[in-house]
């Protein structure tokens, strides 16, 4: 096992618990990272979410970036429009996959069955 610093291990642990202060600083290094990509945020927010479906993302990197997407001037429909963009190149499985996730993100109900 590898040696591990304080300051990573209390980052992590902080990331991990949802910390406010931890993701905070991770939200500035998102807006550092957005302006290097000369995209607008929707547009930033959009590809961020294609690259979620494409990696078979976990749910809480949905339930992080789904809202952000919201709040950068993203549609519902222009979620889907990601998931119908993606789903050739990723396939069924991952579509979804992700279809289920962007559901759950976007605050609906999966129904049962």
């Amino acid at each position: 096992m590898s040696t591990v610093a304080p300051e990573t291990h209390e980052v992590l642990k902080g990331i991990s618990s949802g910390d406010l202060d931890t993701l905070t600083e991770a939200v500035g290094l998102r807006e550092a990272h957005l302006a290097s990509t000369g995209l607008d945020a929707r547009t930033f927010a959009l590809v961020k979410i294609a690259a979620l479906i494409a990696l078979d993302a976990p749910p809480a990197s949905y339930a992080w970036q789904v809202p952000n997407a919201l709040a950068d001037g993203a549609t519902p429909e222009d979620i889907l429009g990601v998931l119908r963009a993606v789903a050739p190149q990723v396939g069924g499985p991952r579509t979804i996959a992700g279809a289920a996730e962007l559901t759950l993100g976007l605050g609906l109900d999966l129904d049962e069955g």
